[in-house]
């Protein structure tokens, strides 16, 4: 997509001015001025993903690969196929087959839950539409849960079920898990902004790996306002 500012047009403008009024009749005709390289998918993410500066008490930083489900969507496999979507939306995995993909984390402090934000653009921008759409289908035939796998990881979701999320037009579901004896319950949100799907996961980390304690993380709805005006 090409941008011109006005300053950029007004400054061409007067520039042509000049050389028509102090040039010859002779003078040959001035070269076009270079065109701007058009911004790609993945630096438009870039741009607009969420920083430290939009969201303040906050550390927002890339996801530590290590800790990361899968790599790829390519690696993941669902014993319910219908439910696939689900588990690449709790795994910082775009959905569909998206122009560009960009994933950063949000905590507020140390043992607080984390919310990943994976945002992900389509073209044409209806495919954004339609694979929100594949999301809700999935949460409605998902209820009894169901198992991912990826190489030597696999999480088993005991339940998924539909809330209400924390803007207008989300696609917003609560499941759980059960770890060493423990419930958790994990929460997902996914908003659409045109051609932009914006995916938010909470999982608090840190009570899961306790193994004590169950845990309840509810997206903030201070990341998901911050992210979505970005969005604009």
């Amino acid at each position: 997509m090409k941008r011109v500012t006005l300053a950029a047009v007004s400054l061409l403008a007067s520039a042509s001015a000049l050389t028509a009024c102090s040039g010859s009749e002779d003078a040959p005709a001035s070269s076009s001025a270079p065109k701007a390289k058009p911004v790609t998918p993945a630096q438009r993410l870039a741009k607009v993903m969420v920083t430290k500066d939009d969201l303040p008490g906050y550390n927002v930083s890339e996801p530590e690969a290590q800790y990361a489900f899968a790599k790829s969507a390519d690696e993941v496999t669902v014993d319910k196929p219908g439910c696939t979507p689900l588990a690449y939306a709790m795994n910082q995995l775009p959905l569909g087959e998206p122009q560009a993909d960009l994933t950063r984390s949000a905590v507020a402090g140390y043992g607080k839950a984390t919310t990943s934000i994976t945002l992900a653009s389509y073209e044409p921008p209806a495919k954004a539409e339609s694979v929100l759409a594949g999301l809700a289908k999935a949460v409605s035939q998902c209820s009894d849960g169901f198992t991912a796998k990826a190489g030597k990881n696999t999480t088993a979701y005991d339940s998924v079920t539909a809330e209400k999320g924390t803007t207008t037009g989300a696609v917003a579901f609560r499941s759980t898990m059960t770890f060493q004896g423990v419930t958790h319950t994990l929460h997902t949100e996914a908003v659409r902004h045109g051609d932009v799907l914006a995916v938010y996961f909470s999982v608090n980390g840190f009570a899961i790996a306790d193994s004590t304690r169950p845990s309840d993380a509810k997206t903030p709805a201070n990341i998901v306002k911050a992210q979505n005006a970005k969005l604009g």
